[in-house]
């Protein structure tokens, strides 16, 4: 498969839209780097279907499309409503109660045991990503909320349920997605997605389940919820990566404040080396038109101007009408955006770690000697993936080709900035390997004579041990 010219990636959410083999495989061969599994939809047995057909894939074409399995949380909703569902009427007080039973305009369920006892007077309800707002009057403490309809609205069954002023005391991973968990860590899943994160203990938590079933995957902690934001710097200390949630945050905080909070944790994660997704309605209008809006392209656009690691789409490849032509558009804005040269060696404030910093000082001067030489590649060899994530935090003008024995992590490397990872294991002396890849890169395509690529690697090259060697070479 030819190399896309894609430094920040593309991850696509699967769905009855991409169920088809050949259209997912067609999505992958235009742009496509990770493929998120969303457990809110579908059977364990769609899953594996797709699961299998993504490393088919990959067989195929020789390559390494990651896989996001995304956990759906402690995710608060209505219960079914009468009929096809009813108004609200603005300044109309209704009461929500915590036993399941079919809602009219007098009374609503929700599936949120504790809400009586968790909820006070003063605070808000949004209802269906906020197009209904209500606020509490008085609780029970027990099984019955009054609350006054703000603005109201079409209420129908299931909808989603927003608190942003309740401390809720739901657990971050539910029964069912320790179920979900445990069917991703048996397919060896690289990424786990973690929903309404809120503290670092929700990370750590579900770092140590992983642990315990003996798997290596990574945590993506999701930022939906206002506690997220106040104990940011922990959340991603704890995390592998973080992806910002629009939709549920959109509904949380403030419409205005999400872009400058966007901007602020793509630079908070640079500066620790972590990835981040941008995600929620970034080609929404493409789930129905052949062609997304000027809005939506500027969306993109200022997604990879801030640096993300990677752009997300959800319903516009799992139930859109056109999910080939939405990868193949996405791709073309990141292409057109990568050619701006203000993208890349931003400054970053790098977090400091003295186990790290010999490393840490190598790939800071080999995203520097990139810009110098104008040199077409960082090689890298890793085991752990660690130097592939710091060097391409500095966002070199430059592809970062990362080589290594640890098959386990070429998927995981599939989401980070600029990588790409190849299968490699004979590490015999440095010259031999650095001599070696130079010879594959060009047979492969990826430079040509008179190239210059600069080489991150240990001493002795063997050992594998911590990268403490910086070179630049010539492609002959």
């Amino acid at each position: 498969m030819k190399y896309l010219d894609n430094k920040t990636k593309i991850v696509s959410t699967m769905g009855p839209a991409c169920a088809d083999k050949k259209i997912l495989k067609e999505m992958i061969e235009n742009g496509v780097n990770v493929c998120r599994i969303n457990f809110s939809h579908g059977s364990y047995e769609d899953h594996q279907i797709v699961i299998d057909n993504i490393r088919e894939i990959n067989r195929e074409l020789n390559i390494h499309t990651g896989i996001l399995a995304d956990l759906q949380g402690p995710k608060i909703r209505t219960g079914l409503m009468k009929g096809n569902g009813f108004l609200l009427k603005e300044n109309a007080t209704i009461e929500i109660g915590i036993k399941d039973i079919e809602g009219d305009e007098n009374q609503i369920s929700i599936n949120y045991q504790d809400f009586p006892k968790d909820v006070s007077a003063g605070e808000f309800v949004l209802v269906d990503d906020g197009k209904i707002k209500l606020q509490i009057l008085e609780t029970n403490n027990v099984d019955r909320v009054k609350a006054k309809v703000i603005h109201g609205g079409l209420l129908t069954s299931r909808k989603g349920v927003n608190l942003p002023n309740t401390a809720i005391s739901l657990p971050c991973l539910t029964p069912k997605d320790l179920q979900d968990l445990d069917f991703a860590l048996k397919n060896d899943i690289a990424w786990i997605g973690l929903s309404f994160v809120r503290s670092a203990a929700d990370v750590i938590e579900l770092k140590k389940l992983i642990k315990s079933k003996k798997k290596s995957s990574l945590v993506i902690a999701k930022i939906e919820k206002p506690e997220a934001l106040k104990n940011i710097g922990e959340i991603i200390e704890a995390a592998d990566g973080l992806m910002v949630a629009r939709g549920d945050l959109g509904v949380e905080i403030p419409l205005q404040d999400v872009p400058l909070v966007q901007k602020s944790l793509v630079k908070k994660c640079r500066n620790m080396a972590k990835p981040v997704i941008i995600a929620t309605q970034m080609m929404e209008s493409m789930i129905e038109q052949f062609s997304p809006t000027r809005a939506e392209v500027n969306d993109v656009a200022n997604a990879v101007l801030d640096g993300a690691d990677a752009v997300m789409l959800s319903g516009e490849t799992s139930v859109g009408k056109f999910p080939v032509e939405v990868i193949k558009t996405i791709f073309k804005i990141i292409a057109r955006v990568e050619l701006y040269d203000g993208l890349y060696n931003t400054e970053i404030m790098p977090v400091a770690y003295d186990e790290r910093k010999i490393t840490d000082a190598i790939c800071d001067s080999a995203a520097r000697l990139v810009k110098a030489t104008e040199a077409k590649g960082i090689v890298t060899m890793t085991f752990s993936g660690y130097t592939a994530f710091k060097a391409s935090s500095y966002r070199p003008k430059a592809f970062i080709f990362v080589y290594t024995a640890n098959f386990k992590i070429l998927d995981m490397l599939s989401l980070i900035w600029g990588v790409k990872g190849f299968y490699y294991d004979k590490f015999v002396s440095t010259d031999h390997t650095i001599d070696d890849i130079k010879f594959l890169l060009k047979k492969d395509g990826y430079t040509q004579t008179g190239d210059y690529v600069v080489h991150i690697a240990s001493m002795p090259i063997a050992k594998k041990g911590t990268s403490n060697m910086l070179r630049i070479s010539h492609i002959k």
